[in-house]
């Protein structure tokens, strides 16, 4: 089912919402992966829900509307990020930032950073056929050998795919790099591992966990499971969340 404009207002909302056991400095409130507000919309939430006391003074933004893509703005791009090249890489980075979570290579040390993803015991050929067998809408899967010059596996050939979004309207990011990281761990479970702590000033929960805000998402994947399940709870937890940030949003 496709995400369009509709009266509770936005375009994509994507994933489960954070369990409050896994705050973190990635994550201290509870949002979905992907949701579709902007900061000062957030803004709006956090001193709502959180109870905060302060002088607060959204700027609305002129000629902007949700559906837009940024390219209609007329704006150049700035990265805010070095890892963050091209708004390319900002529609894939819900999902290819979770990969972070892995032991598998998420494209830093190359041009095509969160668009490439991969490692040494991977194979690439294997790795596309099985993406390109969950049918997934907005995005096609290219068999790639890549070499990081920085980050995981520096210098070495890594075996993988480059993530090609071909219908930003229809491609789901998460659900996608989730789908990625359960095929690389079944085609070498004995090499793929999940990245320990420290992570982003955690020091006892998984990066994974913390990444996606829930270990449901690790569990399924270490138990060979379907995200079948999983995703029909993210659809309730994305209805949830669209009917709560309604009042806080500037546009439509």
């Amino acid at each position: 089912m496709l995400d369009r404009p509709n009266p509770l207002g936005g375009v994509v909302v994507e994933g489960n919402v954070l369990d409050s056991q896994f705050h973190s400095f990635v994550g201290l409130h509870p949002l979905p992966v992907r949701h579709g507000m902007t900061v000062g919309e957030l803004a709006l939430m956090f001193r709502a829900e959180r109870g905060l006391d302060l002088d607060l003074r959204v700027v609305r933004m002129d000629g902007w509307r949700r559906p837009m893509a940024f390219e209609q703005t007329g704006l150049p791009w700035v990265l805010p990020s070095p890892n963050m090249p091209t708004v390319d890489t900002a529609f894939v980075y819900p999902g290819g930032c979770v990969v972070e979570g892995t032991n598998l290579s998420e494209g830093r040390g190359t041009t095509r950073p969160f668009q490439l993803v991969g490692a040494p015991w991977l194979d690439p050929w294997k790795l596309a056929a099985a993406m390109r067998g969950e049918r997934l809408t907005g995005v096609r899967f290219r068999p790639v050998f890549f070499r990081p010059t920085f980050q995981k596996h520096a210098g070495k050939l890594c075996g993988g795919v480059e993530v090609h979004v071909t219908d930003r309207v229809r491609f789901r990011a998460y659900r996608t790099y989730l789908l990625l990281i359960s095929h690389a761990r079944a085609q070498d479970a004995a090499s793929f591992a999940w990245r320990q702590p420290p992570y982003e000033y955690e020091r006892e929960k998984l990066p994974i966990d913390i990444l996606c805000g829930t270990d449901r998402v690790r569990l399924a994947i270490e138990a060979g499971q379907s995200l079948a399940a999983l995703r029909r709870d993210w659809r309730i937890d994305e209805q949830r969340f669209r009917r709560r940030r309604a009042r806080f949003l500037l546009y439509r």
